[in-house]
């Protein structure tokens, strides 16, 4: 919904240049909260109004706003606060490149994210639940055309950590990124010696015991399910690690 500045409160003049003025003015108010994101900024007519500037002013002030990652503009609709953008942790992070380092992202899989499914099942409501059935739909609907399902993969753990409330979870997993899903890095049904349909058709299974734990508000049945799914991509990988190198040897006796 479109947000206005509080009854009576008269913009605190700043430094600088007329455009600079309507930029910070606009940061205070998100700042403060009187300004949220997904809200509207007001109309250009209306900080015209408001801050006594021209138009080309405002739509310089926009154009910076945007390109900050404050606010996005919809065409013909209007301009809309984005979620504040967040630091990178920090986190080292050496590409997953091979079958070694696949194993070992899913070890740390195993401990946070099974941690997050028993969090999302106490504290998940119905709009993170239809977010996390939105995501796993895709994921199905990826597969059955024989698409690149590892986007959607991504989104559904990722909605299932931000049904937990705790940002850093979505921080932690959201710049792991596309080594979260071990296909994407290496031929997971290929080296589970799988047809690709048996593979994710069994991958969704364990996705769908996933949901349903959290949407029953089922912390350890949730908690379960989710190292269960985990556990099992290390084991299947494991195995045909294993297997590929018992190969190799004999090949060079």
């Amino acid at each position: 919904m479109a947000a206005t500045a509080a009854p009576g409160s008269t913009p605190r003049r700043a430094r600088g240049s007329l455009a600079d003025q309507v930029v910070a003015y606009v940061n205070e108010q998100v700042a403060s909260h009187a300004l949220k994101p997904g809200d509207q900024l007001p109309t250009e007519t209306t900080l015209m109004s408001l801050l006594g500037v021209s138009r080309t002013v405002v739509r310089e002030a926009i154009s910076r706003l945007q390109a900050n990652g404050v606010i996005e503009t919809r065409h013909g609709i209007g301009s809309f606060v984005l979620e504040p953008r967040r630091e990178p942790l920090g986190l080292d992070m050496v590409p997953a490149t091979t079958l070694s380092d696949v194993l070992s992202v899913l070890e740390l899989r195993i401990s946070l994210e099974t941690e997050c499914a028993g969090l999302a099942a106490q504290r998940a409501s119905d709009r993170d639940i239809a977010k996390i059935r939105a995501a796993l739909d895709a994921v199905e609907a990826t597969s059955r055309t024989g698409g690149d399902s590892t986007a959607a993969d991504l989104r559904f753990h990722i909605s299932i950590a931000s049904a937990t409330g705790n940002r850093y979870f979505v921080d932690i997993l959201t710049q792991l990124g596309t080594a979260l899903i071990p296909r994407h890095r290496v031929d997971s049904p290929g080296l589970a010696q799988s047809d690709l349909n048996a593979y994710m058709a069994r991958v969704n299974l364990e996705h769908e015991n996933i949901l349903d734990a959290i949407a029953r508000k089922d912390p350890d049945g949730a908690r379960a399910a989710m190292r269960m799914h985990l556990s099992s991509s290390r084991e299947r990988l494991r195995r045909a690690s294993s297997q590929a190198e018992e190969s190799a040897a004999t090949r060079t006796l």
